[in-house]
């Protein structure tokens, strides 16, 4: 593997226009900081950046929504994001927001070098207009039944059921966001990145990093096997980042009320708030060695949702302008749920960052998200697992262990550090395994495993608290003083490196413990060290004072019926909760049949659906699916497939659809169609 000279890391940036939750800490955020101070206490050169995404849908809804201006949107999240983030210990290099001078100039001259490159088309052709509100509707302006798992509330970029990639034209009964208006359709002119030419391209460079997570590659290659489509890079929008004025002129375009789209502008950020910490440095030239000198490892550190774009679309905006690096690693997380329920912000069924941070421990959060990271499938975060893991490994193993030493060392010895005697085969196994844990945690973190390091953290913890039971002190003080010593010395050598070893996942904590030791903050910053006891005999250590006090079942109590009154609260995100179970007689009333498929064809205008014959006993019904980027029309025919022959017909894009065909969607918007294991007669009853 190559050895870079420096690393640059960054972070999705968050809207501004909303407070975050635990969702987001756990999917872009703690990851990326326990890798950062990793790196840091490695010695080695890297520098993080991230900052608030101002020019995004959301905050165009948020400020229609308060009847404010965006701008006041953006200044409000923005102050609230920065804020926790500094709460929590995450803690930038620099956090800019794309509202910035810096950043208009930045996508706008990215935009430019593009343009002059003649990487960009231009295409005109209808798209969704709200006529209430008399504008053009951007992809998350429009919501509607996706037209691959029949989810009624997917965007008109995604489904976020089933991870699909959608664009308006794609969804069953669209609605305005703005005003729930049927929109129209109307004329319009925008720039497009054609990925489709440049898809071959990367292709070879996908393939150069089969390396990277599973759930990562499985989403790219579903991305790529469909078949990438061109991508607007305009919207047309009265918020954001407006196109060069001089390039809109040139195509003959009318440039009112286009902007930069959000997700070309966005990634971009990252690029002009290093540019920000450049400046602040004062060295304005030095954020070209992070961006555009290949001895730079750049890793983006996102949420599953931003897959696409980080590693497709941003990469072929940098290929395209061919001066910067592209991303050595995107290690993606999947989603973290609630008490086995999807997050939902309108229902305010969410743990908030900022309201957490009022009530408990930031250390406490950051082990227990650290613990369940879902790093390759969704986890789950309950408030009794929280309380578990705080209580019992927090305060009950390492605190434990931390508060029994040195209460001993202050009875015994006067609160200075014992002079150590002869070693015996459970000492040395304490020195090992100090020396070891620090390599497996390292490369750990090196290899973006953040659960296993944060286990493999808490297991030499655990050993610590063994040791000390085994050497009981409390004995060998009345036995052998000079053993009783040893002990205690090992034990403070082991706190130590705890200290160092806890820093990327418990940094508050590790304050806590410096401070108890009585030595300088630089001592405790060289993960290499870790194994080396630099303290003397002799030398003086603070009073042990409760580093994780145990929280009570009221105080978690508080937390549960809190989101069980979200849950039984109206909402239209209904959809978020599990299905209340049914009686069989329920399940009864549903058809479902064999049928066979006799044939099948493209609908017109519509990229994602089959029209579809199927042959369900004596009698012929056509079927529209959502399936077209999953199976090609001609393979389906002679196909059997499950129908739901009792649904009520419903008239699709101007076709009449008879019945609804089964079909399993994974968490990567893989589809398969369900069919029976060998031949059965048309017609025949599934149950």
């Amino acid at each position: 593997m190559k050895k870079y000279k420096r690393t640059l890391v960054t972070s999705a940036l968050p809207y501004a226009n909303g407070p975050l939750h635990v969702g987001h800490v756990a999917g872009a955020y703690l990851p990326a900081d326990i890798y950062v101070r990793y790196c840091r206490l490695k010695k080695r050169e890297v520098v993080y950046i991230c900052g608030s995404d101002e020019n995004g849908v959301p905050i165009m809804l948020r400020a229609r929504a308060e009847g404010v201006g965006p701008q006041k949107i953006v200044d409000r999240y923005h102050t609230m994001i920065k804020d926790s983030f500094e709460k929590l210990g995450v803690i930038f290099d620099y956090y800019g927001r794309t509202s910035s001078k810096v950043h208009r100039e930045t996508s706008r001259e990215f935009f430019r070098e593009l343009d002059a490159k003649k990487q960009f088309i231009t295409k005109s052709d209808e798209q969704l207009y709200d006529p209430e509100a008399q504008l053009f509707l951007a992809d998350r302006f429009v919501f509607g039944e996706c037209p691959n798992c029949g989810y009624d509330h997917a965007y008109g970029d995604q489904c976020e059921k089933c991870g699909s990639s959608l664009s308006p034209d794609d969804l069953i009964n669209p609605k305005s966001s703005i005003t729930n208006a049927t929109p129209i359709k109307k004329k319009t002119t925008h720039w497009y990145l054609p990925l489709k030419k440049i898809q071959p391209k990367l292709e070879t460079w996908i393939n150069s990093h089969q390396d990277w997570r599973p759930n990562v590659l499985g989403q790219v290659k579903s991305w790529l096997d469909a078949g990438l489509h061109d991508r607007a890079v305009t919207r047309d929008l009265p918020w954001g980042v407006s196109v060069p004025e001089e390039i809109a002129g040139k195509a003959e375009v009318d440039a009112s009320g286009k902007v930069l789209y959000v997700w070309f502008d966005a990634p971009i950020g990252y690029i002009s708030a290093t540019k920000e910490w450049s400046q602040q440095q004062g060295d304005p030239e030095r954020w070209k060695k992070y961006w555009q000198d290949e001895d730079t490892r750049l890793i983006h550190f996102i949420g599953k949702d931003n897959i696409v774009f980080h590693c497709l679309i941003f990469p072929a905006m940098l290929m395209q302008h061919g001066d910067y690096v592209l991303p050595e690693n995107v290690p993606a997380n999947e989603f973290l749920n609630l008490e086995g329920q999807k997050l939902s912000t309108s229902r305010n069924y969410a743990v908030w960052l900022h309201e957490y941070l009022e009530k408990f421990d930031p250390d406490s959060l950051r082990y227990a998200l650290a613990s369940n990271m879902p790093e390759t499938k969704d986890a789950d975060f309950s408030w009794a697992e929280f309380q578990a893991r705080h209580n019992n490994e927090l305060a009950d193993i390492l605190g434990n262990f931390v508060n029994r030493t040195f209460t001993f060392i202050h009875k015994y010895f006067d609160g200075k550090l014992p002079a150590i005697g002869q070693l015996d085969a459970l000492d040395e196994e304490l020195i090992n395994r100090i020396s070891q844990s620090a390599d497996k945690i390292g490369a750990a973190i090196d290899a973006f495993q953040f659960k296993e390091a944060t286990r493999l953290f808490m297991d030499l913890a655990r050993f610590a608290n063994k040791y000390f039971n085994d050497k009981a002190p409390w004995k060998s003080r009345k036995e052998d003083i000079t053993a009783c010593a040893t002990a205690l010395h090992l034990c403070a050598k082991m706190t130590y490196a705890l200290g160092i070893l806890m820093q990327p996942i418990l940094p508050f904590t590790a304050r806590k413990i410096q401070q108890l030791l009585k030595i300088d903050e630089n001592s405790m910053q060289d993960w290499d060290n870790a194994s080396t006891f630099f303290l003397q005999p002799g030398h003086q250590f603070n009073q042990p004072e409760i580093i994780f006090a145990k929280i009570e079942d009221e105080k978690i109590q508080a937390e549960i019926d809190r989101l069980n009154a979200a849950t039984s609260a109206d909402d239209p995100e209904i959809e978020d909760a599990p299905e209340a179970p049914i009686a069989i007689d329920d399940f009864a009333k549903v058809n479902l049949r064999i049928a066979d498929v006799v044939a099948a064809e493209p609908m017109k205008g519509a990229k994602k659906l089959l029209k579809l014959q199927v042959q369900i006993g004596n009698e012929k019904r056509q079927v529209i699916a959502g399936i077209a980027h999953h199976y090609e029309a001609e393979e389906l025919v002679g196909k059997q497939v499950v129908v739901v022959a009792n649904l009520k017909p419903a008239k699709l894009r101007g076709e009449m659809s008879e019945g609804m065909i089964l079909a399993a969607v994974d968490n990567d918007g893989n589809l398969s169609l369900v069919s029976p294991e060998k031949a059965m007669p048309t017609g025949t009853t599934v149950r």
